[in-house]
């Protein structure tokens, strides 16, 4: 009998091995096992682009205009450049560490419109509502030519690149749907006059030094390519497209907004965009394709606050405030954005800080000055050396342990303006010495005090005080005593 069972069970054994092996495709453990997440992106010399970035939460040092500033801007030629709304524009050079101050400029009457420099950061120019566009020579820092226009000015771009005889800037106008193109260095005559491209007016103009084309955008949202002086002005044929119908360049016409802001990378491959409905935008340039969107909508925030407390609540319905009121009154559209000098980091402002995005991978890498009172609006940022070598310097060489470099240590440094400041901040990669100290000399004073200034600090000192309670200290005790101001005085 036990032989027979044994049988059995052999037969049994047999007759599930060979359902096994007809069975085809996924066990149900298979189906049931969690998908594997989708491997991250893994960019090359990532930490060699991370060390070139700053990285401080808290800024280190500010410095002063005698009114808010509006602009700021950082050149090739390792300039910075700021303008305040009272018309002022201030020149500073990048030190080994900090700033120095180089010269101080009355540029307009009237606050300034636009301020933009030109490929190579030699030239520099500022429009405002007083109809005229002041030139200067950055490297020399000095004004070299003014023109006066017939109409008042929205933006202003140079449209010139490397080996162009005529250093040419383009001017829109608040009023027209034309952009006006004038010799930087020449009369007040416009050189030639674009009218049939726009049927709006020309909210910005920016300039692709690396293809010779040049972006504007309208206000109701149209974006259009268009070539420099050597093609006459025309449509580019480095472009990958022949019709727009074939890129994303719709996309704002679609969500019926318009873009308000744009940067290039460095290689000129990328540019990116900030709109009002709070979306950031990364385009293919060549394609005109859309690569990346970023929603920092108010109501995204909210629900990022719910999940996962982000700053303390007080703090939050604070910032949420600000953001309302920027809303209406639209200063929110002057801020901008910039990408690093590898193109694979973004850089924009938000209501939590500025955001550095990894748009190669997707993923937030960090968000400066986020603990700081402040509202970040325009942002440049600075990586060159300010103590340069006479070699050129690879990225081998960089990546490599090299002593010969380590006195050459680049200096990364995001400049910032904030919302109602007449300061300008820069963030580094060092803590500053110490925030709670009273006598923190974080906070730079370089302007006079203004005579209201003075006037208010005089009126505070010379206020008498009027106290309603006194303390008589007596060998026996205290006598406290009521004093009452609208007794009158005795004799």
């Amino acid at each position: 009998m036990s032989e027979k069972r044994e049988r059995e069970d052999d037969e049994k054994s047999n007759a599930s091995d060979e359902d096994d092996d007809e069975c085809v495709g996924p066990s149900l453990s298979e189906l049931t096992s969690p998908v594997e997440k989708k491997k991250r992106k893994i960019l090359k010399y990532e930490r060699l682009y991370l060390e070139n970035l700053p990285t401080c939460d808290t800024y280190e040092k500010s410095y002063m205009h005698r009114d808010v500033i509006t602009h700021i801007i950082i050149t090739k030629t390792d300039f910075l450049i700021t303008a305040s709304c009272d018309g002022h524009v201030k020149f500073w050079k990048k030190t080994e560490e900090l700033i120095e101050f180089v010269k101080h400029f009355r540029s307009h009457l009237t606050p300034i419109t636009d301020m933009t420099d030109n490929y190579n950061g030699t030239l520099m120019c500022t429009i405002s509502s007083d109809q005229t566009v002041k030139v200067f020579d950055v490297i020399n820092f000095d004004m070299i030519n003014m023109i006066k226009l017939d109409f008042t000015p929205l933006s202003v771009c140079w449209v010139h690149s490397k080996g162009d005889p005529i250093h040419t800037v383009a001017v829109s106008s608040t009023t027209q749907p034309q952009i006006f193109i004038y010799d930087g260095k020449g009369v007040n005559k416009p050189l030639h006059v674009i009218d049939k491209m726009h049927t709006q007016p020309i909210i910005f103009i920016k300039f692709n030094s690396i293809f010779d084309v040049a972006i504007s955008a309208d206000k109701s949202g149209i974006i259009e390519y268009w070539s420099g002086a050597k093609t006459d002005y025309t449509f580019p044929k480095c472009v990958q497209f022949d019709s727009k119908l074939d890129t994303d360049l719709f996309e704002f016409v679609r969500h019926k907004t318009h873009a308000t802001s744009l940067c290039f990378s460095n290689d000129g491959l990328k540019f990116a965009t900030m709109s009002p409905d709070r979306k950031v935008r990364v385009f293919n340039f060549l394609t005109g394709k859309l690569s990346r969107v970023f929603d920092e909508s108010l109501t995204r925030f909210s629900e990022l606050q719910q999940k996962k407390q982000q700053i303390p609540n007080i703090e939050f319905i604070r910032r949420m405030a600000i953001e309302r009121e920027l809303e209406k009154t639209e200063i929110s559209h002057t801020a901008n954005l910039c990408f690093d000098e590898s193109g694979h980091y973004l850089f924009y402002p938000t209501m939590l800080g500025v955001k550095v995005v990894n748009i190669f991978n997707n993923t937030l890498v960090k968000i400066i000055g986020k603990p700081e009172n402040l509202r970040a609006l325009k942002v440049a940022l600075f990586q060159g050396k300010a103590k340069k070598l006479k070699a050129a310097v690879t990225l081998e060489m960089e990546a490599a342990t090299n002593p010969a470099l380590e006195a050459s240590v680049s200096d990364p440094t995001l400049f910032c303006t904030a919302y109602k400041k007449n300061r300008f901040y820069m963030f580094t990669k060092r803590e500053p010495e110490d925030i709670k100290s009273i006598d923190a000399d974080r906070d730079v004073f370089n302007e006079r005090p203004s005579k209201e200034d003075i006037i208010s600090s005089t009126e505070a000192a010379c206020i008498q005080r009027l106290y309603d309670t006194a303390t008589l200290h007596t060998v026996f005790g205290d006598i406290q005593v009521a004093l009452f101001k609208e007794c009158q005085k005795n004799s």
